[in-house]
């Protein structure tokens, strides 16, 4: 992988100010990720609080972000985010999704053969909708959550990681570390599993230099399960 894949743009600030950036950034929200091991806290709160905060919060740090890139004369298409071929980049998240989930769903059963611990529930309580209108909040939920969460970790931090390690490789193995933290409700299996989901998103989108595939595979995971297996799922 080389740099140039990541890079795109003319404007460069210096590895110190980028350093610094990256600092603040994980500072602010690398701590309260953490805190998702203590499920506990989540489980004595209902979805649609859980749903809220999770928007507000993930759009905070989207804005951030963007302060970031207009402070450092930076364009959006830097992270990902351009007009090339939108259509064809979505079809392509679709195209991907059907054998993604087959891969990540017998990956994941190795992790638990190997002794990994699985999550008791399929979808904890915090995330589990009941009722059209939560079901509605949970659709806005998925989409954000795919948006923002791919400008934050296959975006922006892929970019200040390259920067500051010199990296790709690196790059991608401490994006996806810190993608993965905040999965710990799901078990070592389920975080474990989540690390492969963030690897793959990373190499898609260092392949397709754009966030739109990513995008709609993250969508679609978020989508199923969420959503649709609760509907069709066992009760």
């Amino acid at each position: 992988m080389s740099e140039n894949t990541i890079q795109r743009g003319t404007a460069q600030p210096s590895r110190k100010a980028q350093a610094f950036e990256l600092a603040a950034f994980l500072l602010l929200f690398v701590p309260s990720i953490i805190l998702s091991y203590f499920s506990n806290l989540q489980e004595a709160a209902g979805f649609s609080l859980v749903a809220l905060e999770t928007i507000a919060y993930n759009f905070a740090l989207v804005f951030l972000i963007a302060f970031f890139l207009w402070r450092n004369g930076e364009p959006p298409a830097r992270l990902g985010w351009s007009r090339r071929r939108p259509w064809t980049e979505a079809a392509l998240g679709i195209m991907l999704f059907p054998p993604f989930v087959l891969a990540i769903g017998l990956i994941e059963g190795i992790f638990i053969e190997l002794g990994l611990s699985a999550p008791q529930e399929s979808i904890p309580s915090f995330l589990a909708a009941s009722g059209a209108a939560e079901y509605g909040l949970a659709l806005v939920l998925v989409l954000v959550v795919a948006l923002t969460e791919e400008t934050i970790y296959r975006g922006y931090l892929l970019l200040r990681f390259t920067s500051v390690t010199g990296s790709p490789t690196a790059a991608v193995l401490c994006s996806t570390a810190v993608f993965s933290l905040g999965h710990g409700y799901q078990g070592s299996a389920g975080v474990a599993a989540v690390a492969v989901i963030g690897l793959l998103f990373c190499l898609i989108y260092l392949w397709r230099r754009s966030l739109i595939a990513p995008v709609v595979l993250h969508f679609l995971q978020d989508f199923v399960g969420i959503i649709v297996y609760p509907l069709l799922g066992p009760g």
